[in-house]
């Protein structure tokens, strides 16, 4: 006779059933009512809307600032987490404690103090008098602001990947005359490229959506550092404003969903070809 052993847990029924209804009351049903509103306007008029200059010029600018800002992370937070993985010094705990700071920091606050060290006024700039450029105003303070709200995603995705590289791989690579950029570049980076796009994404994806952080900075300039939550809440109050800020960010939602898809197959891909599973 079989005997049947209960688990302490909830089965996968229970918790299915959970996770089904979590999502959808979170994630499913507000999406969906993006659809519902947009539905109510024809395609030549979800048309006209997007082809609007100011909101064509406000996906460019975003989708440019979001990508280049999760580059710069996906570079630097790469040797930062390098550096607080591979090495022991005094004030590692507190470098890595900081690392978080933007979690935690409201995007209000650091969008205030960023747009305060940049600003080109010499009575209230610390760093931006001194610049050749200006960057409160323009995509590079946009930029800058993304940059900064972006770099943890990095950095805590990178961290586990490196601790689990084994060093043995390393010795191993050094025996047979490697250099240490070969024993990084063809040992290394293979196993932790995963890791290092799943940062990137995370990063891409949290610049899509930011809001406060760039309200100082950018100072919401229309057609010049207006992204498009800028725009969504805009058109928002504007006449017949929910059906038009619906559709801009019906259209952000479809273009950020085929992106993100394109990047986790490339990392699907690059799980591959390191040889690594779920």
């Amino acid at each position: 006779m079989r005997l049947v052993q209960r688990s302490v847990l909830p089965g996968f029924g229970v918790t299915m059933g959970f996770t089904v209804a979590y999502l959808s009351l979170i994630v499913l049903i507000p999406l969906s009512g993006l659809f519902i509103v947009t539905s109510g306007i024809s395609f030549d008029e979800f048309c006209a809307i997007l082809s609007n200059k100011l909101v064509k010029r406000a996906f460019i600018v975003t989708f440019r600032a979001s990508f280049i800002a999760a580059l710069i992370n996906a570079f630097f937070g790469l040797i930062v987490a390098w550096t607080l993985v591979r090495y022991q010094f005094w004030g590692r705990r507190l470098l890595d404690a900081l690392v978080d700071v933007p979690f935690a920091l409201p995007t209000a606050v650091s969008g205030l103090a960023l747009a305060r060290i940049y600003s080109s006024d010499a009575t209230v700039g610390w760093v931006g008098p001194y610049l050749p450029f200006e960057v409160c105003g323009t995509e590079i303070g946009v930029t800058i602001a993304l940059t900064f709200i972006g770099t943890p995603f990095v950095i805590r995705t990178l961290q586990p990947a490196l601790k689990e590289v084994e060093r043995e791989l390393e010795e191993a690579a050094a025996s047979l005359g490697a250099t240490r950029w070969q024993t990084f570049w063809r040992v290394i980076f293979p196993l932790i490229l995963p890791a290092q796009i799943a940062g990137f994404t995370m990063a891409f994806a949290r610049a899509l959506g930011e809001y406060g952080s760039v309200l100082f900075i950018g100072r919401m300039i229309p057609g010049k550092t207006e992204l498009i939550s800028n725009v969504i809440m805009g058109k928002l109050y504007a006449e017949n404003g929910l059906v038009t800020a619906s559709a801009v960010a019906l259209a952000a939602l479809l273009v950020s969903f085929a992106l993100l898809l394109l990047i986790n197959g490339a990392q699907a891909w690059a799980r591959r070809r390191s040889g690594l599973t779920d």
